[in-house]
């Protein structure tokens, strides 16, 4: 329920009630004073009315009324004797054939005397019913009963609380309809703050700013006090951003930068064991031949052979770095062209035979674990829309890391199909992970516990294949286990199918 609403409904429902008590003021106020005339009437009557109680020749009670002190002709009388079970009743009740009803003798109210609002037929009547005593036993005899019509008042006063009633409904309606309106005005500008936050929220444009409307009141200040803290968001994301970008472009300027001297490098040294290694042996053959004629030149021979090995030793681990460092630097180049955003251009075509010769040339990667090349027929005549490269180097990540962490046991590639999507099965029997690694393996730099730390790497491969399988719309399942080994399952959407095999 919005603000808007319940505030109009809290004011509204205090409206209802102060109308509600308002208007039973009114009816209680005009009650009194409607009736307040013909009470006054009555009871001055019944007051006048002189009842004489006496015994008759046959010992009978009778209530007698002097006639003379009845005044007013328009009043109804009613003479109750509880003692004989007979009632007296003046011409006009009489002529209109009614009775007024009367509290029996045993009910505390034939003693009490005062108003009574009483019905007889169809007619309201206000009656004041005066208890009639016996002074000689101090017994209630009978009841004198005066009373007016008042069904002009009972009518106005029926008709006053119609219209109180639905006037009150409809003032309610009305401050309803145009509270709700007047709120909607109101809170106008907190619709501004909602939408210029949507879209912050939705976007990266910073630069929307709340229109500022109306006074200077708490709602205009709330705009002002949120635009400029838009505005200093802008700023700082905007430094943010440009910081962000340099570094983008510094590290996609280093990666480039450091390929070529680290190719050079790697050139050189491969010159350079080839250049040693045939004068080595050349210079091993001809002193066999020459019979090393003197000590010295043994010794000499000795010492050449001693720098030779130990500077292809040398040259063997420059080598080695450098060749690291190129893994490396092509790591982060990758991660640079994700960060900008590359877009890989992809065409459709058969997953098999890429998958085939990914697992032929595995087959000469440095291992220790037995390669195994599984069933591989879910992917016959599975077509995708893949950058083969990159799909040869995701398969190679999780194949070189299976290996890595697989001393002994087995590496194996299996096949998957559902009906939307392939998948390409690399199982290993290593060391396994906790549950708890899993869901930081693909964040850069990460290296799991201290026994997977030993291993060499720059924790960067899994976070490549994760861009590699977001770039294809796929994605990758992990299954592990400590000391029981590790099962990737890498899904790609498939683009066309060849029915083939009852497929």
């Amino acid at each position: 329920m919005s603000i808007r609403l319940r505030l109009t409904l809290w004011y509204s429902a205090v409206l209802a009630v102060t109308l509600v008590a308002f208007g039973v003021a009114i009816y209680l106020f005009v009650n009194f004073n409607t009736f307040s005339e013909p009470k006054a009437r009555v009871k001055e009557q019944a007051l006048q009315i002189q009842v004489t109680p006496s015994l008759d020749f046959w010992d009978r009670l009778d209530l007698k009324i002097n006639p003379y002190t009845i005044q007013d002709q328009e009043m109804f009388i009613q003479l109750v004797n509880y003692k004989e079970g007979v009632m007296r009743r003046s011409d006009n009740l009489i002529a209109l054939k009614l009775k007024f009803p009367y509290p029996h003798l045993k009910e505390p109210a034939t003693k009490e005397e005062g108003h009574v609002h009483l019905t007889a037929g169809k007619y309201p009547f206000v009656v004041y019913q005066v208890p009639i005593v016996n002074p000689l036993t101090n017994e209630t005899v009978g009841l004198l009963q005066v009373g007016a019509y008042t069904g002009s008042q009972v009518k106005f006063l029926d008709e006053l609380r119609t219209t109180l009633i639905f006037a009150s409904i409809g003032v309610v309606l009305i401050a309803f309809t145009i509270g709700l309106f007047l709120a909607r005005q109101a809170l106008r500008p907190i619709e501004g703050v909602i939408r210029a936050t949507n879209q912050i929220q939705h976007g990266s444009d910073l630069s929307v700013r709340i229109p500022r409307e109306g006074p200077n009141d708490e709602m205009g200040r709330l705009t002002d006090t949120l635009n400029g803290m838009l505005g200093r968001l802008e700023l700082t994301y905007n430094g943010l951003d440009e910081l962000y970008k340099a570094q983008r472009r510094f590290v996609s300027d280093a990666s480039h930068e450091l390929r070529t001297p680290l190719t050079t490098i790697r050139g050189n040294i491969e010159l350079l064991e080839r250049m040693w290694l045939p004068s080595l042996e050349l210079m091993g053959g001809q002193g066999e031949l020459d019979g090393f004629r003197n000590e010295s030149h043994a010794e000499n021979k000795e010492g050449i052979v001693q720098r030779t090995v130990l500077t292809r030793e040398a040259m063997q681990d420059i080598a080695d770095e450098a060749k690291r460092m190129s893994g490396l630097v092509n790591d982060l180049l990758a991660l640079a062209r994700a960060d900008a955003g590359y877009e890989m251009e992809k065409r459709q075509q058969q997953l098999l035979p890429l998958v085939e010769d990914v697992a032929r040339r595995a087959q000469l990667l440095p291992r220790s674990a037995e390669w195994r090349i599984g069933d591989l027929k879910e992917l016959e005549g599975v077509e995708v829309n893949a950058h083969g490269d990159y799909l040869r180097q995701l398969l190679f990540i999780f194949i070189e890391n299976a290996f890595k962490y697989t001393e002994s046991g087995y590496v194996e590639l299996g096949s998957l199909r559902s009906s939307e999507a392939a998948g390409i099965v690399i199982k290993d029997t290593g060391i396994g992970m906790n549950s708890d690694e899993i869901p930081h393996i693909f964040e850069r730099f990460y290296r799991a516990d201290v026994s997977r730390g030993q291993k060499s790497g720059t924790g960067l491969g899994l976070s490549i294949a994760k861009w590699i399988i977001d770039e294809h719309s796929g994605s990758v399942e992990v299954t592990t286990k400590e000391g029981v080994g590790t099962t990737f399952i890498v899904w790609l959407p498939i683009a066309f199918q060849h029915q083939s095999n009852g497929v």
